[in-house]
């Protein structure tokens, strides 16, 4: 790992902010619309982190192949669209976070594969600050995560190298970005990790099952 770091990314669904309560109500209506009783919030959470398609599957038990997914998923969407912002926020202990980085003139940023169209908003309607340095979404690289290609976008506009940036993600795809990019990665186990999955395998340089955690293992490096 690198001596000093100078910058830090984050994931942004499941990571810096808590999104899953404007996925579960068009979860739930989706299914409505198809005369399915509601999900139980917890499962509709484990799985907002592995996006659009991996929520019409639950919510409707079919895949990708399947006759009519692609209206179903632009359906989801839609309603999703129409709860954008309405009960998201940042996780415990982020806010705090990022006031340390400004009182230590590090920037951040964030490196998602939610779309531009609905990342912009809904940070626009959340208002944080300090704001995010960069923002790098699917329409901003040629390649989504796992690829390494948002972490050196993100370098390039921070003005640092790759490997001094630390990346924080809750999804195995988000360490295997950052560990391909030659960052310092730090698993978010409080965001939207499904029962299935062993984040001890992700090969993380850090574990972090609070945002509170994170603070101390950036310091320890400025």
């Amino acid at each position: 790992m690198v001596d000093k770091f100078r910058a830090v990314l984050f994931d942004l669904d499941g990571t810096l902010i808590d999104s899953a309560p404007d996925f579960i109500p068009a979860v739930n209506q989706l299914r409505q619309e198809h005369h399915l009783p509601p999900l139980a919030s917890d499962c509709i959470r484990a799985t907002v982190s592995n996006g659009a398609r991996a929520l019409v599957s639950l919510a409707l038990n079919t895949n990708e192949s399947d006759h009519g997914f692609e209206a179903q998923r632009l359906r989801l969407l839609e309603l999703y669209r129409q709860h954008l912002g309405e009960h998201s926020q940042l996780f415990p202990g982020i806010q705090i976070l990022l006031t340390q980085l400004q009182e230590k003139n590090i920037p951040w940023g964030i490196a998602t594969n939610k779309p531009e169209e609905f990342t912009t908003p809904l940070l626009k309607r959340l208002n944080i600050t300090p704001a995010a340095a960069c923002v790098i979404c699917p329409d901003h690289v040629s390649e989504r995560k796992p690829h390494p290609e948002s972490i050196f976008l993100g370098a390039k506009i921070l003005g640092c190298n790759a490997t001094e940036i630390v990346y924080i993600g809750d999804h195995k795809r988000d360490i295997d970005c950052g560990n391909r990019a030659g960052a310092t990665t730090i698993a978010a186990l409080y965001g939207y990790i499904e029962s299935a999955n062993k984040p001890c395998d992700w090969r993380a340089n850090y574990n972090v099952i609070s945002a509170n955690e994170i603070w101390p293992l950036i310091e320890s490096k400025l």
